[in-house]
């Protein structure tokens, strides 16, 4: 067991002090880590579980975030869209919650899976029979039917709800999934029972039933959604080779057909303690709260982490373009690989965002949107759709009525070569470390904010402390680093363009 106290800081502050001089206090911490020591722990349970707890006694509450390293990337042909399903099982129960007779059910849950798997074995034949397809379809319904005698519906959420808790939330993402609440500061034991308990003995009680609501989300988000459309072609397109293509909600014949025993093979491989981390923000006791982790977390049997990634996006060679054509509004999208969110550039992609659309003194909001008035909305985004690998730089833009892409794409372009050809001002570069220091103390004025910020940072770098590290990098960016990170990055060869050309009624494009 590794007990270490780390990093603490005054954030009582962060509910009184004005923002300058709340960023300003956080600026000068990151410079003495040492400064922080008194309220924050870290604590590693014996099973690789890693815990992060920030006292700080605000209010009588506390906030949790838990992120385990496993997303869509993570996934592999034939069960996209596991992660995300596994989020939504995860608050389906254990044993002793969501449930009126687990024995029962137990039993009940075998032979549901011993139906499925003979009615998708029989339709996945060469040559199935149809008769028997039906036959076994009406015998794995049945069973659906006597599993689901046993279910107490939202049984995890009424517990929660009942104790005064708030927030109860959970994300799935590329890399990461991410679960989160908070409860009042008695409720501490009940938090570490809950939350031990979904992760030692989850039950996977409506599976099938969940599986068809995780389809209908994808028709209502990618395939009845012309932006969601849009953006998943972006990746099949712009990704040729790394899991970042993924689907995030997986492919629609992987969600009619992954199975039970398909969740519990994912679930074990990445749900082990060595690939998680919770950080814990509030009105705690650092020796109260390690004794009840390891009471209840320590429970779960240690596993081996999984591997990483092997496959790299290779380097694109030759500008690439999509068009959809769509009874929507039009859109224009480009996009071009980028670094990792841990390479030493990334401050300087955050530098080149704040600049190009982030507010309304941004460079592409002034001319695109309120000067020219040829867009309604434009944008710029790093890391899409993740940080922890080689992801993709966007600018996206919204034409006004009567504008065509093509004009939007000439002004994003001039704007673009400027940032490779200009050094920006001395005060653009001012403004956008400002900005960025205001975003991210934003973010911490929180105890989720602080809570999911611990664990992301945590998870990604290794070291929650690189949250505050970002500060400094932020503030060695240089106009020549802009003006580099740019040259390298804008090239046509790098470029992948995404529309969405609108489609009259009469079937032809409205160009």
């Amino acid at each position: 067991m590794v007990s270490k106290r780390l990093i603490s800081f005054q954030t009582s502050r962060f509910c009184v002090l004005p923002l300058l001089l709340l960023f300003s206090f956080c600026y000068a911490a990151s410079q003495d880590l040492a400064s922080f020591e008194k309220n924050l722990t870290v604590h590693v349970l014996d099973n690789g579980w890693t815990f992060i707890i920030l006292e700080r006694p605000v209010a009588p509450v506390f906030s949790f975030a838990t992120q385990v390293d496993v997303g869509s990337a993570q996934e592999v042909p034939g069960i996209t869209g596991l992660a995300h399903m596994f989020e939504h099982m995860a608050f389906k129960g254990t044993p002793n919650i969501g449930t009126s007779d687990y024995e029962a059910e137990k039993a009940a849950l075998l032979e549901l899976e011993a139906a499925y798997e003979a009615y998708q074995n029989e339709k996945s034949r060469l040559n199935p029979d149809p008769d028997e397809v039906e036959r076994l379809l009406a015998v794995f319904k049945d069973k659906q039917t006597a599993a689901r005698k046993f279910v107490v519906n939202g049984d995890f959420h009424e517990i929660i709800d009942r104790e005064g808790g708030v927030g109860v939330n959970a994300g799935t993402s590329s890399d990461y999934t991410r679960y989160f609440y908070s409860l009042p500061a008695n409720k501490l034991e009940l938090f570490c029972f809950l939350e031990s308990e979904r992760f030692l003995h989850p039950v996977f009680r409506e599976f099938y039933e969940e599986r068809d609501v995780v389809q209908e989300e994808r028709r209502f988000r990618v395939e009845s959604n012309a932006f969601g459309r849009l953006f998943e072609q972006l990746k099949f397109v712009a990704i040729s080779a790394h899991p970042y293509r993924h689907p995030l909600g997986g492919y629609m014949s992987d969600l009619q057909s992954f199975t039970i025993e398909d969740a519990r093979v994912f679930f074990h491989k990445h749900y082990v303690p060595s690939n998680i981390v919770t950080a814990v923000v509030g009105d705690v006791q650092a020796g109260e709260l390690i004794s009840l982790l390891e009471k209840y977390f320590g429970r779960i049997p240690a596993g081996d982490k999984p591997p990483p990634v092997r496959t790299e996006e290779p380097r694109q060679i030759a500008e690439k373009r999509l068009v959809l054509r769509e009874k929507a509004q039009p859109v224009y999208v480009e996009a071009y690989h980028m670094t990792a969110a841990t390479h030493s550039d990334q401050p300087v992609f955050d530098v080149i965002d704040d600049i190009l659309s982030s507010g309304r003194t941004s460079r592409l909001y002034r001319k695109l949107v309120r000067d020219q008035r040829s867009a309604v909305q434009v944008g710029s985004y790093s890391n899409y759709p993740g940080a922890k690998y080689p992801g993709l730089w966007l600018v996206l833009a919204i034409p006004a009525r009567g504008v065509a892409n093509e004009t939007i794409a000439d002004e994003i372009r001039l704007e673009i070569e400027r940032i490779k050809t200009e050094l920006v001002s001395d005060e653009d570069l001012t403004k956008a470390k400002t900005r960025a220091r205001a975003n991210l103390i934003r973010s911490l004025g929180s105890n989720q904010g602080l809570a999911n910020q611990l664990v992301a940072y945590q998870t990604l770098y290794g070291d929650w402390r690189e949250l505050f590290r970002q500060l400094n990098s932020l503030e060695k960016v240089s106009k020549e680093d802009v003006r580099r990170v740019a040259e390298k990055t804008f090239t046509d060869s790098n470029r992948t363009v995404a529309t969405i050309v609108t489609e009259s009624e009469g079937g032809g494009a409205d160009e």
